[in-house]
């Protein structure tokens, strides 16, 4: 894939009036049109007075028009023609745990991926996207969004267009959780500067340190910061906290919004502003009270997310203190096994099963191993599923000793 410049001017457009009567008197699923104007079903009845479960485009119109609305993963200019090339879609469904393997890994794009599960399959989602314009990843693929832009997650040209490919990643998820199941959303923040775009942060460092005599024109990937409609130059996107106002919009419930303190995070170079040390999670699910077990995190192990007696209360709260992963299995942005832990460990029962749609080396899905849970992960990267693979299978072979040794124990 030719890689290009990220450059954050905003396109110039507005909403057409123009459609035909056989357009105008077309209905679309009242859930489709409230997710695409970011307004609950109640609100949508309200506004047009009346109480069905399909909205005529006419009225889409009349929606498009209301303080209320909000962009979600549609541009307010595109939803007319989205609605109206909207066929259905037939998918086929994964045939996932139809063996005895307890892990699954798929390579693909997680867009095309998450339609092919299952109603109500996934108990708990744990995940960390790529952030916007950050890394340079060695395997991408490009795929056509909703709103028409074709490109690989995390190399948009604007920061909407990257919220808006997260949120309808969300929207896609809705359909697979289960009830009472949770997301927790992994994403760091970007500011809008001019810089090059790395492969990960031990490059950064290196350049930080003039250890990189590469110049700006020298680098195969540069983010600008110019023409973007509101943000200036060195401003932050608010990034994290857009995706979950959006995540609301399409009928998520934003349960709670997380700050992890990471222990050893980067160095950066700023003197106008403070140094950040906190990452963004936030947990989402489908109704006020998803399951939710808070003594789990009293008792397990630090390692697999419980209480860092260091710097955490004995409550669980919105402030988590987690170390930085070491990045020993090749992935330029791995989490700490203690994030997915946690996560999976506080929103899940054992044998349940848990999502990463970009799983990278494995992390979550050895999470899910360790606390006994069943997984699936998607990633693009044929080499870091590779690594996903062997990561599962020595923790296989590793529970298999330890139960030796447990038997051996009893025996003598």
């Amino acid at each position: 894939m030719g890689l290009k410049d990220i450059h954050p001017r905003t396109p110039v457009r507005s909403l057409s009036n123009n459609y035909s009567e056989l357009e105008l008197g077309r209905e679309f699923p009242i859930g489709l049109v409230a997710a695409l104007s970011g307004m609950q079903p109640a609100f949508i009845q309200r506004v047009l007075g009346k109480r069905s479960n399909s909205v005529r485009f006419a009225d889409v119109l009349i929606l498009l028009d209301q303080d209320a609305y909000s962009e979600t993963f549609v541009p307010r200019s595109l939803i007319p023609n989205y609605l109206l090339k909207t066929t259905p879609v037939q998918v086929e469904s994964i045939q996932v745990f139809q063996s005895e393997e307890r892990h699954t890994l798929i390579q693909g794009d997680a867009k095309k991926l998450i339609p092919s599960l299952p109603d109500n399959f996934v108990n708990c989602v744990v995940t960390s996207t790529p952030y916007w314009g950050m890394r340079l990843y060695d395997q991408l693929v490009e795929t056509e969004w909703a709103d028409g832009e074709i490109c690989a997650l995390g190399y948009e040209q604007t920061p909407e267009a990257f919220i808006r490919h997260s949120v309808e990643i969300l929207y896609y998820l809705k359909r697979v959780l289960s009830k009472d199941g949770s997301i927790w959303w992994n994403l760091m923040d970007t500011y809008n500067t001019r810089t090059q775009i790395r492969v990960n942060a031990a490059e950064t460092l290196r350049a930080m340190n003039g250890k990189d005599p590469r110049g700006w024109k020298d680098y195969e990937c540069r983010r600008y910061s110019a023409g973007h409609s509101f943000l200036f130059d060195g401003e932050q996107c608010m990034i994290p906290s857009r995706v979950a106002e959006r995540a609301s919009r399409i009928g998520h419930w934003v349960k709670s919004i997380i700050y992890w303190k990471k222990e050893g995070s980067m160095p950066e170079t700023v003197s106008s502003r403070v140094t950040r040390e906190a990452e963004t999670i936030m947990h989402f699910s489908l109704q006020r009270a998803p399951y939710f077990d808070k003594n789990a995190y009293r008792e397990l192990p630090q390692s697999l997310g419980g209480r860092n007696s260091k710097f955490e209360a004995g409550k669980v709260t919105d402030i988590w203190c987690l170390p930085t992963a070491t990045g020993k299995d090749g992935h330029g942005a791995q989490f700490p096994l203690a994030f997915p832990a946690r996560c999976i460990a506080l929103s899940t029962r054992e044998n349940d099963v848990v999502l990463d749609p970009f799983i990278g080396s494995g992390t979550t899905s050895l999470a899910a191993a360790k606390l006994n849970r069943r997984s699936i992960g998607f990633d693009i990267s044929a080499e870091y599923l590779e690594t996903a693979r062997r990561r599962l299978i020595e923790e296989a072979h590793s529970s298999i000793e330890d139960d030796k040794s447990h038997i051996q124990a009893n025996l003598f």
